[in-house]
């Protein structure tokens, strides 16, 4: 016998005595490709629409980020004739255009003192760590590395900086450098090169979503968050989407350990001029720092770089 919840009859309970129930929940159905390089300057600018869109939408999809080889070495020829990029020094105007114009800064000077060489050593780093210990933590790599670039003027292509900013991850800089360094390194990235190429990738940021049909979008170069959402509606064929809340302020500058104020503006809706006041209102006074940086406010954790 039973009680009918909906209705509040009791009665038999039928002929079916177990019944088996999935409480898994429903397979992500999109594939979302993130085709980037550790030297990118519009990949840099597009982390704060980029790190929303994940934080809320991300159940949707599984990521996956590619590296596709921005700059292997320095040649004669020109590497970015669109952009006026033939040699590094050109590099560094072209980067302080793009830090100016998104509020991301970019020093820049580093590629007319010590230029990069190549783009490939961050790179194979990259994937070694997310062989060996995981996308999350390769993609704190990825963004440590770009803080040290852009924003410390670090060349990222160096074996000791590359060594350091793994160390700062909790993991052995050394080892993971050394393998790296050894053919699986290349080799990862060679597979990454072929399969931005499958995918249609010639630019950066490229991303590309699809479905369970083999069918997708591809979106390329930074874009404001309502793109990347429609593009998702897109492939999933549906008119409206169940975004989770954005996190706490105080969880994601833990979690990131350094946050610029375009970062916290696009994150929560937040007025570039109130940026200050919501953050005070959000975290404790003890637990960060407000710094400048190329005329940008930017918080970071109060404990001590490198720990």
């Amino acid at each position: 016998m039973m009680c009918d919840m909906e209705t509040g009859i009791c009665g038999e309970a039928g002929s079916e005595e177990m019944e088996i129930i999935d409480f898994n929940q429903p397979a992500k159905e999109i594939n979302l490709y993130y085709v980037t390089d550790p030297i990118c300057s519009h990949c840099w600018a597009v982390e704060p629409e980029l790190r929303r869109f994940v934080e809320q939408y991300g159940s949707y999809f599984n990521m996956h980020t590619v590296m596709g080889g921005l700059l292997e070495k320095w040649h004669d020829g020109p590497i970015d004739p669109g952009n006026g990029i033939y040699k590094p020094a050109d590099v560094a105007g072209h980067w302080r255009e793009v830090g100016e114009h998104t509020r991301m800064p970019i020093d820049g000077s580093l590629m007319i003192d010590h230029p990069i060489q190549s783009s490939y050593p961050p790179s194979r780093v990259f994937k070694i760590i997310q062989k060996n210990h995981g996308d999350a933590l390769a993609s704190a790599y990825l963004r440590r590395t770009r803080e040290e670039l852009f924003v410390f003027n670090q060349n990222i292509s160096e074996r000791s900086e590359m060594v350091e900013i793994v160390n700062t991850l909790g993991l052995d800089g050394e080892a993971i450098v050394n393998e790296a360094e050894q053919p699986i390194g290349q080799q990862l990235l060679n597979e990454d090169f072929a399969q931005a190429r499958s995918l249609g990738a010639r630019g950066f940021p490229s991303i590309i979503m699809i479905n369970a049909d083999n069918k997708g979008v591809k979106i390329v170069g930074g874009r404001p968050l309502e793109s990347y959402v429609d593009g998702l509606k897109k492939v999933l064929d549906v008119d409206t989407l169940q975004p989770k809340p954005q996190p706490a302020l105080s969880s994601l500058l833990e979690k990131e350990r350094l946050l610029f104020s375009k970062e916290i503006e696009v994150m929560y809706d937040v007025e570039k001029s109130d940026v200050a006041s919501y953050v005070e209102k959000e975290l404790s006074s003890d637990g960060y720092e407000a710094k400048e940086m190329l005329g940008e406010i930017y918080f970071t954790t109060t404990e001590p770089k490198g720990e």
